[in-house]
């Protein structure tokens, strides 16, 4: 699947790799470094039955600042993605629209790719779709049978796709054995999402779990190969018979085929750290008995008068229709980046209009600084952008804290710096670090390209 293009990302001199993250596993701030000059990450796509709101580019611009931290520290950064362009969400919506599922999917997922390339998201370097890996994740869930941390579950009769009959490779759902790979392997249920068992036994149904299904060994247990019904799209399973993969299996497969072992964050929104990335990281290891990351990093969720923003309550508000009221797309990640990436938060339009108003001022601060360094390459504007490099590297150094960097710009364009900075060398510190581009516009060319005029 191709990704979108990336930003041109200026290069900076390195500074040290000084790097805390809140593991959400262990809960505690923890140091996350490389150790081969390499930073791994995973972080999990969407699944592409609407258009991105703004808690999905919450998600995706936070992340995109750790891999931007990583660039300026240095590093090579191997970066995955996946797009579920095969879940039972989207068939519903498919369904509702009367839009073909395969169609839908592929006109979100070029949405997604438009909205990242307009908020400057550095693309992974590998973005890969659910269907695209079915062969292997086939493979993957016939070794996890073989090894006895998958069992067959018979469909339910009046469910069975026309001409497959009881007892046929088709008429079995997989399931995952949770039990078994906790007697088998390191991981152990509520280790990745640190939830306790009553916390998950309420999250799994809400979360597209089955708890209720019969013959399952433990209620908990996920799904791992759909077996094949009337009127839905399958695919050959191999030995598992015709069907379709489950949900988490998919990232298990991807991250484990293009990033080392264990890798070193795994990153999405909170509503994954169970089941989704509890359930990625226990096949993973069930499959090869090594850990899948090291680090998991998880964004708050955005809502919308005082509710989570999501589809099914139809209460978004979408990055592309934003930019199509003119809103200027830094000054949408301005406003994500005022916000720390564990800080569930709600919109509000009065939000858009200081963070607008925030990124004007930043281009008038811009707009007076000399387009040249007056003083030579160790003068005075060189040692401020020094310095404001060296700022916001240390307040993203600590668990990202994008706010205390956006306050250090701040103060960088109301003091007297701005006039004492090289315009360039400041412009692409700013550019590297934060993905803000500035325009160092006069005051009312940078109010009107804002788009703040059309918040009313």
């Amino acid at each position: 699947m191709k990704s979108w293009t990336s930003p041109d990302v200026p290069a900076l001199p390195a500074l040290p790799e000084n790097l805390q993250l809140h593991d959400t596993s262990t809960g505690a701030l923890v140091p996350v470094e490389s150790d081969d000059g390499v930073g791994s990450i995973y972080v999990c796509g969407i699944t592409p039955y609407d258009a991105t709101h703004l808690g999905h580019a919450n998600t995706y611009v936070q992340f995109d600042l750790l891999v931007r931290y990583w660039r300026a520290a240095g590093l090579q950064v191997n970066y995955v993605q996946n797009v579920t362009d095969i879940d039972d969400p989207l068939l519903e919506r498919a369904t509702a629209t009367g839009v073909d599922w395969f169609d839908l999917a592929q006109q979100q997922t070029e949405l997604f790719r438009e909205d990242m390339s307009a908020l400057g998201v550095i693309a992974p370097d590998a973005y890969l779709g659910a269907v695209e890996t079915i062969p292997v994740v086939a493979q993957d869930v016939e070794r996890l049978v073989e090894l006895g941390m998958a069992y067959p579950v018979p469909v339910p009769v009046q469910e069975l796709a026309e001409g497959v009959q009881p007892g046929a490779a088709e008429a079995f759902d997989i399931y995952f054995d949770t039990a078994q790979a906790e007697a088998s392997t390191p991981w152990t249920l509520g280790s990745i999402g640190n939830y306790d068992r009553a916390q998950m036994e309420e999250l799994f149904p809400q979360r597209g779990g089955d708890p209720q299904r019969p013959h399952k060994r433990d209620p908990l247990d996920p799904l791992l190969w759909r077996a094949r019904r009337d009127g839905e799209p399958h695919w050959d399973g191999r030995s598992l018979g015709e069907g379709r993969p489950g949900w988490h299996i998919e990232c298990s497969v991807i991250a484990r085929r293009h990033l080392p072992a264990p890798f070193m964050v795994q990153g999405g929104g909170s509503d994954l750290r169970f089941p989704h990335h509890e359930f990625s990281a226990a096949h993973a290891t069930a499959a090869d008995g090594v850990a899948l990351a090291s680090t998991y990093m998880h964004t708050g969720m955005v809502g919308l008068d005082g509710e989570k923003m999501s589809k099914s309550k139809g209460n978004l508000v979408l990055s592309s229709r934003l930019r199509a009221e003119g809103i200027d797309p830094q000054v949408i990640r301005t406003l994500l980046l005022s916000h720390h990436y564990r800080e569930d938060w709600s919109y509000a339009p009065d939000q858009l209009r200081t963070a607008a108003q925030r990124w004007t001022r930043w281009n008038q601060a811009l707009a007076s600084a000399p387009e040249t360094d007056r003083f030579g390459e160790l003068g005075t504007d060189s040692a401020v952008a020094d310095d404001l490099q060296y700022a916001l590297h240390s307040a993203l150094s600590q668990n990202l804290n994008a706010p205390a960097a956006l306050e250090t710009l701040d103060m960088w364009a109301d003091g007297q710096l701005a006039a004492d900075s090289s315009r360039e060398r400041v412009a692409a510190v700013v550019k590297a670090l934060l993905g803000i581009e500035l325009l160092a516009a006069e005051p009312a060319h940078s109010m009107a390209a804002s788009g703040v005029e059309a918040l009313g």
